[in-house]
C-alpha cells in the first residue's frame, strides 16, 4: 500500500511463495554474516487483514475503533486506517500519532476517562470530538476546554473474568449514572452514548452479554431523563489468537445480546475498541541464545536416591522482560519459543501471544 512509508520499517512484500518464516530464515542468515545476533521483530501486516475480515463476518454491526496504546508502529496503523477502521485514543500523544498519518478526527474516540485538562484542549482544536467520561470532575474539566465535546458515559461492569481488571479505575457505577447524567445536563454537555469495557484478556464470553444489559439499563434511565443516546460502545478484551475459537464464541454471544438489548431498529451504533485481538498473533520475536547452564535443585533426602536431584536448562536471550518481552510481566501471557540452530549461535523465535 501507498501509505505504508518504507523510510522508517523494512517492508516487503513476500511473492514466489515465500513465507514469513523464510523471510525470517533469510534475515538470521543476513544477520549471522555480518557476525550480528542483534534481535528482531516481524510483523504479517497480512494477518492484520485477514484478522479485520474475521471481524466484519462475524460482528457485522460492531465497528472496530482499534486501540492505538495497544501497538502503535505506523506501518499497523496506517494498515488499520487503510481497512476504514477508527482509532480509539488515550491521551494527546496517540491522537497526535493518528493525526499524523492522516486519520479522520470523525473517526477517532478520546477513550479516557480521566484527561489532563491540555489534552482535552488538544483534542478540542484538532477536531476530536467523541470521548468518555465516568465522573463529576471530568464533566468540569470538558466543560471548560471542550464544551461542544460528544461524550460517552463510560460504565462499570463485572470483570472478574478477565487477565487484566479495569474497572477498579475506570467506570461509573449504575447507581450513579442518574446523578452524572444531570451533571452533564446542568453544564449544558451533549452525551450520546454509553462504553463499558469487560476487561483485558476475557475469557468469558458471557461477561458482554451481563455488560450490554448493563449498558441497555444505563440507556433507559438516560431516556427516561430526556436524553437521547445513539452510540453503545462495547470495549475490547477479544481473543486474537489464531489457535483459539474464543472470538467465534464471543461473536455468537455479542450478536445474541445486541439483538435482544439494542436490536438494529433501535437506531444505535455499535462500536468497539479491540487491540490485542488484531496485533497479538501478527508478531513474531527473533531473539538470539546467547549462554545456557545447568540448574540443580535439591529435592528431599526422603526421596529416592535417584531423585536426589532435579536438572532444569537455563537459556539466556537477548532480550527479555525489560524490552519486547515486557508483558511476560502479567499474568496469563503465553510465551511459545522455537529454537533454530545457526552456525554456533543458535536464535529463538516465539509467537508473543496472550491468553
Amino acid at each position: 500500500m501507498s501509505g505504508l512509508s518504507p523510510e522508517c520499517f523494512d517492508i516487503g512484500i513476500l511473492n514466489d511463495g515465500r513465507t514469513i518464516p523464510d523471510f525470517i530464515d533469510d534475515k538470521i542468515n543476513e544477520l549471522s554474516l555480518k557476525d550480528s545476533e542483534e534481535p528482531f521483530i516481524v510483523a504479517s501486516l497480512d494477518s492484520l487483514y485477514m484478522k479485520h475480515l474475521k471481524w466484519v463476518t462475524k460482528l457485522p454491526r460492531v465497528k472496530p475503533f482499534y486501540a492505538v496504546k495497544c501497538n502503535s508502529t505506523p506501518p499497523v496503523l496506517k494498515m488499520l486506517r487503510a481497512l476504514g477502521m477508527g482509532f480509539d485514543c488515550a491521551s494527546k500523544g496517540e491522537i497526535k500519532l493518528a493525526l499524523s498519518i492522516g486519520m479522520n478526527p470523525d473517526k477517532m474516540i478520546y477513550a479516557h476517562t480521566i484527561k489532563p485538562p491540555s489534552h482535552i484542549r488538544y483534542a478540542c482544536t484538532h477536531g476530536v470530538n467523541m470521548m468518555t467520561f465516568d465522573n463529576e470532575d471530568e464533566l468540569q474539566k470538558i466543560s471548560l476546554n471542550h464544551a461542544k465535546a460528544k461524550l460517552v458515559l463510560r460504565i462499570a461492569v463485572d470483570d472478574s473474568k478477565s487477565g487484566r481488571r479495569l474497572n477498579l479505575k475506570f467506570g461509573a457505577r449504575l447507581e450513579t449514572v442518574d446523578k452524572l447524567l444531570e451533571r452533564a445536563k446542568e453544564l449544558s454537555l451533549e452525551v450520546i452514548g454509553v462504553s463499558f469495557h469487560v476487561g483485558s484478556m476475557c475469557f468469558d464470553s458471557l461477561a458482554f452479554k451481563q455488560a450490554i444489559a448493563d449498558a441497555r439499563h444505563a440507556f433507559d434511565i438516560a431516556n427516561l431523563m430526556g436524553f437521547q443516546l445513539s452510540v453503545l460502545d462495547i470495549g475490547g478484551g477479544y481473543c486474537g489468537r489464531d489457535d483459539s475459537n474464543k472470538f467465534d464464541e464471543f461473536s455468537e454471544v455479542i450478536n445474541a445480546a445486541l439483538e435482544e438489548y439494542f436490536p438494529p431498529d433501535s437506531g444505535v451504533k455499535v462500536i468497539a475498541e479491540p487491540g490485542q485481538y488484531y496485533v497479538e498473533s501478527s508478531f513474531t520475536l527473533v531473539m538470539s541464545v546467547v549462554g545456557k547452564k545447568t540448574i540443580t535443585d535439591d529435592v528431599d533426602e526422603q526421596d529416592d536416591v535417584e531423585n536426589k536431584c532435579n536438572k532444569r536448562m537455563m537459556y539466556y536471550m537477548n532480550d527479555g522482560v525489560y524490552g519486547s518481552l515486557r508483558a511476560c510481566l502479567y499474568p496469563n501471557f503465553k510465551f511459545e519459543p522455537h529454537l533454530k540452530r545457526v552456525n554456533i549461535s543458535p536464535f529463538v523465535h516465539s509467537n508473543m501471544q496472550q491468553l
